[in-house]
């Protein structure tokens, strides 16, 4: 079985965490949630907080070839939704999407997925 690469995911990072120092931001990479839905371990990307003390999950998905970044969005967004409803410390959530093979990426930017 062959590791899985996550060097790309590592280039998204490394774009998205100077911004965050930038804004005064801090963050806990990697940090266990609670459950997702359907059981097992939920995983974010990063826990990021602001100066008032506000905690964002942020989840960062890179596509920059076939495969299926693109397909785990949905359930992703479920997840990060659930994770919000079911505790008082996490206010919001986004997923930022990286790289350039996304053919859906309109969809899920311009909110059709909420109708």
């Amino acid at each position: 079985m062959n590791p899985r690469k996550t060097t790309t995911g590592q280039v998204l990072e490394q774009m998205v965490l100077p911004a965050l120092q930038h804004g005064n931001y801090t963050y806990k990479r990697q940090v266990a949630i609670g459950e997702r839905l359907g059981g097992g371990q939920h995983k974010v990307d990063l826990v990021v907080t602001s100066a008032q003390g506000e905690k964002i999950l942020v989840s960062l998905k890179w596509q920059q070839a076939s495969g299926t970044a693109e397909q785990k969005v949905p359930y992703e967004i479920m997840c990060l939704a659930e994770a919000i409803r079911s505790s008082e410390e996490f206010s919001r959530a986004y997923i930022v999407l990286g790289g350039g093979r996304w053919s859906k990426r309109e969809y899920f930017i311009g909110g059709a997925w909420q109708e």
